[in-house]
């Protein structure tokens, strides 16, 4: 058994770590903690919970890898000192998304806490970064609206299925849980019941990991807020390269996603968000749809979007079935 610790255990992510570790065969919880030093320990969500204890690094010497669960901007010095320990780190904030600590500054409108360590950090889209992964100290967990939208564009994008200069739009909609644990006038349930809104337009920090990973800024994001707790649905209207039909960008994706273990690709039908809940799963379909061709996707937002693909990157990075605790 390797050990593991979860630091930022009390919000959402970190409680559905916990889930997950639970059934894992080869991974034991060692330790679970809040993201602050002398914090009052937080009694069990749940009777097979641990508590969660403060803050305490000396106490993480003997685990094999830590998951970052804390707010963006507190990971960063968590992380290096981890590092400096010798321990392997898969960050589930922002903190070592973006490379570039400019973009950092505009996105999160403060100077990043350790950009020497950015150009070591592995973008963990595991599917398209499996080697990197394996090799890294350091993993940058992807957002969840990035991974309901790069899993399905990137393969078109890398083999020219897609229009040159041409727009693209992703349109995407989020469960409540994707705003995080802390209470809000935006996510109270008398505001999100029975209530449908964009938001973020143009502004969303999700943007710049998007662009950066594509490679290309003419991806038009727009978030939504569904009325549901877990799940992101994405529907992208790509511009198709001349003579590229929907059948040839299912296909493309059909093979490019054959052998991977949590991606499905439909040759019918279209996914829906209650197909991937509590799984780790991504679900793509491709129509054709007038000048353009629509592929919608779905993932569980804690789970693919966050702690299931944090799970998965661990797994990897410390040499074991990249599938273990997500079956």
């Amino acid at each position: 058994m390797s050990n593991v610790a979860i630091v930022g255990a009390s919000g959402y992510t970190g409680r559905e770590l916990m889930r997950l570790l639970r059934h894992h065969p080869q991974l034991r919880l060692a330790s679970a903690m809040t993201a602050r030093p002398g914090s009052q320990p937080e009694p069990p969500a749940l009777p097979c919970d641990p508590t969660v204890e403060a803050l305490d690094l000396d106490r993480l010497a003997d685990v094999d890898g830590v998951f970052l669960c804390t707010p963006h901007g507190a990971a960063a010095s968590i992380a290096a000192d981890l590092l400096a320990r010798g321990t392997r780190v898969v960050d589930l904030s922002a903190d070592f998304r973006l490379r570039d600590p400019q973009a950092y500054a505009r996105t999160y409108a403060a100077e990043h806490p350790a950009p020497a360590l950015l150009g070591e950090a592995v973008y963990g889209l595991t599917e398209h970064a499996r080697d990197a992964v394996a090799k890294a100290r350091l993993c940058a967990n992807p957002g969840c609206y990035p991974t309901s939208i790069l899993l399905p564009l990137l393969p078109l994008l890398q083999n020219g299925l897609v229009a040159d200069g041409q727009p693209i739009v992703a349109d995407s909609k989020s469960g409540t849980s994707g705003a995080g644990k802390a209470p809000g006038e935006r996510t109270h349930f008398g505001n999100v019941h029975e209530n449908f809104c964009a938001y973020g337009v143009g502004t969303h920090r999700h943007a710049p990991e998007i662009w950066q990973q594509a490679g290309t800024e003419r991806i038009v994001f727009t978030p939504h807020l569904l009325p549901t707790f877990r799940g992101i649905l994405s529907t992208i209207y790509v511009p198709p390269a001349t003579g590229v039909t929907a059948d040839q960008v299912r296909d493309c994706l059909a093979e490019r996603y054959a052998a991977e273990p949590f991606v499905s690709v439909y040759q019918k039908g279209l996914p829906e968000l209650r197909c991937v809940q509590m799984t780790n799963e991504c679900h793509v379909a491709v129509a054709p749809s007038g000048p353009y061709v629509v592929v919608v996707s779905v993932i569980d937002n804690l789970v693919k979007g966050a702690s299931g693909q944090a799970l998965q990157n661990m797994n990897v990075m410390l040499g074991l079935d990249e599938t273990a605790g997500l079956s």
